[in-house]
């Protein structure tokens, strides 16, 4: 039930880090981060909204977090293939 909850965390540490920090403040895949693990936690909240199962504590915590976990990991990988995508598009783009 609290798998929403690791990505939104995520999502406001690097918020928090952009922030503060001058380089990630400006650098616009960051933004893509950020926004990317808000979007994953907002899903997650609304998901279990829509199915009733908004509690905090589930039956089994460790599973819920796993997933939250994975949840997480498969965001900032997908992220990393945009950026792979887009840097190579620029560098292609450059040599024209």
């Amino acid at each position: 039930m609290v798998c929403y909850v690791v990505p939104t965390v995520a999502a406001l540490i690097h918020g928090a880090m952009r922030k503060n920090f001058d380089s990630l403040k400006k650098n616009t895949y960051q933004l893509w981060l950020n926004l990317m693990l808000a979007g994953a936690g907002i899903f997650g909240f609304i998901d279990h909204l829509w199915n009733g199962e908004l509690t905090l504590i589930g039956p089994n915590l460790a599973s819920d977090l796993l997933l939250g976990v994975t949840i997480t990991m498969v965001t900032v990988a997908l992220w990393a293939v945009l950026v792979t995508v887009d840097k190579a598009k620029h560098k292609h783009a450059v040599k024209a």
